[in-house]
């Protein structure tokens, strides 16, 4: 019987020695502004691009800035209604998009602080945008399918007038700090140049270090996209974290392993550890490109959400794990770390769609092979 007892206990010290809950400590933590809701919105895109370029406003200026996440929403609905109806409903709709809609906008519309233009049209102090989304999808349906074939002049003001309801108006004019702006005179004191942000990836499709058009339901814009081998793409997110510049990020959460209750998003080697792999350290899976490729291709990998990668942090073991941001708020009953996720390196290379950088963030070699 003491033998027994002895090998039990035994049996637990080892078991507890290998069943170790995580404990992370920073490695690289660069500035961002806190975390906030998206609210029940689809516009994961809007606030992470603005996180990125309020992070990218700080690098530039030392200013921080609380910039309209909802600005950029209210300019893009159009585009993306005019592209579902000349397309004659041929086209995704929806509450979606990538950051470089967020580019696109601030390139043509400028930009402007939060506290100028909320989106909340005095209606409510969260974001839902179910029922606008609802009725402008219901109006482009009717204008794609009117008898007459003919569209009416006015659809077009018809739709922003709806934006105008739900939304707000837009803003041509505003006071920050005691001075007058307009939306371009504002970006040009962020000192935000849209031109020098470029969004790269890595599929085996097309050949490396070319531009290619990405087939995602929200590419509704056609963004191009650089392509380099898998390898080349981390190390990018790296140096660009390590040289000061804050990545943005479009990923794949729909994984039992994306947890922002738990704050972490791995990939176990074993699938009988996505449970336990979610509080305890575990051996996660070896990303090929190969691997990449296929659960892009049969769709297992598929462009979710978008987030904000501001640093690293690494566990008791020593294993890194980049720090990113999330839009789905701060309250502790939902979320961890404060509303950041801790995203392992092989959740990064399988998961990722893509990532948006400033072009001085790449690799010189990179920025050599790529033209840039």
């Amino acid at each position: 019987m003491k033998k027994i007892f002895v090998s039990v206990a035994f049996l637990g010290l080892i078991f507890s020695a290998q069943a170790q809950k995580y404990e992370f400590q920073t490695v690289t933590d660069l500035e961002a502004l806190p975390v906030i809701s998206q609210g029940n919105s689809g516009t994961c895109w809007s606030f992470s691009a603005s996180s990125f370029l309020e992070s990218e406003v700080i690098r530039l200026t030392g200013k921080k800035i609380d910039l309209s996440e909802m600005y950029q929403v209210r300019n893009t609905y159009p585009k993306k209604a005019e592209n579902y109806v000349m397309r004659q409903g041929k086209a995704q709709f929806g509450e979606g998009g990538l950051a470089h809609d967020v580019i696109n906008s601030v390139a043509e519309y400028g930009i402007v602080p939060n506290e100028a233009f909320t989106g909340l049209n005095g209606t409510s102090d969260t974001y839902n945008h179910a029922e606008m989304v609802a009725v402008i999808e219901s109006m482009l349906k009717t204008y794609v399918d009117n008898p007459e074939k003919k569209l009416s002049p006015n659809w077009k003001k018809a739709i922003s007038a709806v934006l105008d309801i739900y939304i707000g108006k837009n803003v041509t004019e505003f006071t920050y700090e005691g001075k007058k702006y307009t939306p371009k005179s504002f970006l040009a004191m962020t000192k935000i140049n849209p031109k020098e942000y470029v969004t790269i990836t890595s599929f085996t499709h097309v050949p490396n270090y070319s531009t290619f058009i990405l087939n995602v339901p929200d590419n509704f814009s056609n963004g191009s996209f650089y392509n380099m081998p898998l390898d080349e793409f981390i190390s990018n997110i790296d140096n660009a974290l390590a040289t000061g510049y804050t990545v943005e990020l479009d990923c794949d959460v729909s994984e039992p392993t994306f947890s922002g209750k738990y704050g972490v998003a791995v990939i176990p080697e074993n699938s009988e550890d996505n449970k336990t792999i979610l509080t305890e350290i575990k051996p996660e899976k070896a990303i090929t490109p190969e691997f990449r490729q296929a659960e892009f291709e049969n769709l297992s990998t598929q462009d979710d959400h978008l987030m904000h990668i501001v640093g690293k942090v690494k566990d008791q073991k020593g294993t890194v794990y980049y720090k990113v941001k999330n839009s789905w708020g701060t309250d502790a009953s939902r979320v961890a770390n404060g509303g950041y996720v801790y995203m392992s390196v092989p959740y990064m290379k399988l998961k990722a769609i893509s990532v948006m950088v400033h072009k001085d963030a790449l690799l010189k070699d990179t920025k050599k092979k790529l033209a840039l």
